[in-house]
């Protein structure tokens, strides 16, 4: 007899050799072998009260760890990328201080990360179970798109002390904060809110997708789990090829954000109006190199150390339940 069950991360299929076999959700299942009956039994736990706060907790763990690695160890790449798309008329590029800001950024990266997953995950397995697998797209798209949303409440002030520390109009975060307040009001820490959205949604819930769907392709091709290497390799692809794409809406987030008080740009349209009409086309993609180049290396780390820390997570709360 064979059974098809959802399981803790998932639904896992069994094989009549007894053998894993990951399953278009991508994630995580459990084979139990009965060897009298040589036939393979799945354990479901999807009636466990407990599980939604242990995926939360996982999640939350999980999410801002692997935030904190990538920002703490690509820094230095995302400031030469900031500095580049404020630069204009030629200007040169400060190659000092490519830590600045880095503190508050990581202050704020980590809830911030650790909400995204918050929401993103749940949501994702459950849009799972409620749409037909060939919608699991579908699925991945949504929960980027509101994982996205709901972080962007802890994000975006972060984004716009990093970004002005980074081109030197503060010295340190608490400073960037009191000022931004003093002269801008509350709303100055929220500065080019509509276009981080603009930018981050699309952004969230592509990459994320891209991820997933490589995944389930590669691991139905595969017929097992994929290991830590491939996961840091198809996270690399999906990030690249998303930043590509979203690098127009990158320079005019960076661009409203960092003016300050000066109200240069009005708004996303008069700031995509004014790059245009001054600087032409091409400064749309200004620092798609370092920026293509972050996310190539800092999406291997992250997905690597997200899916690495959520196998840890799981395979402790697998052995507590069982000596329980």
């Amino acid at each position: 007899m064979e059974t098809n069950v959802k399981m803790d991360r998932g639904i896992a299929s069994s094989s009549r050799d007894g053998s894993q076999i990951a399953s278009p959700d991508g994630l995580a299942f459990k084979n139990i072998n009965n060897p009298i009956k040589k036939q393979t039994i799945c354990v479901k736990q999807d009636d466990d009260p407990c599980h939604f706060l242990r995926l939360l907790y996982e999640c939350l763990v999980a999410g801002g760890l692997a935030g904190l690695v990538v920002e703490a160890a690509l820094y230095p790449i995302d400031t030469i990328k900031t500095r580049v798309q404020v630069a204009r008329d030629g200007g040169k590029i400060i190659w000092k201080g490519l830590y600045s800001g880095l503190g508050g950024n990581l202050a704020g990266v980590l809830p911030a990360s650790a909400l995204f997953f918050g929401v993103y995950e749940p949501t994702k397995q459950k849009l799972l179970k409620v749409l037909p697998e060939k919608f699991s797209a579908v699925a991945h798209l949504a929960a980027g798109a509101l994982g996205g949303a709901v972080s962007s409440i802890v994000r975006v002030p972060t984004e716009v002390v990093k970004q002005r520390m980074q081109t030197g109009q503060f010295a340190s975060a608490p400073d960037a904060v009191r000022l931004i307040i003093a002269k801008e009001g509350f709303g100055g820490m929220y500065a080019g809110f509509g276009s981080f959205l603009l930018r981050d949604l699309p952004f969230d819930a592509l990459q994320f997708c891209v991820y997933e769907q490589l995944r389930i392709g590669y691991k139905l091709a595969a017929r097992r789990d994929l290991n830590d290497p491939e996961n840091a390799m198809l996270g690399a692809v999906a990030g690249a090829v998303t930043r590509v794409l979203t690098t127009p809406l990158d320079v005019i987030k960076t661009r409203l954000m960092v003016q300050g008080a000066g109200n240069q740009y009005k708004g996303v349209s008069d700031c995509l109006k004014t790059i245009l009409r001054e600087e032409g086309s091409s400064a749309l993609w200004k620092g798609m190199g370092p920026r293509v180049l972050w996310i190539g290396i800092g999406g291997s780390i992250f997905f690597g150390v997200l899916e690495k820390t959520k196998q840890i997570l799981s395979d402790q709360s697998s052995q507590k339940i069982h000596k329980a």
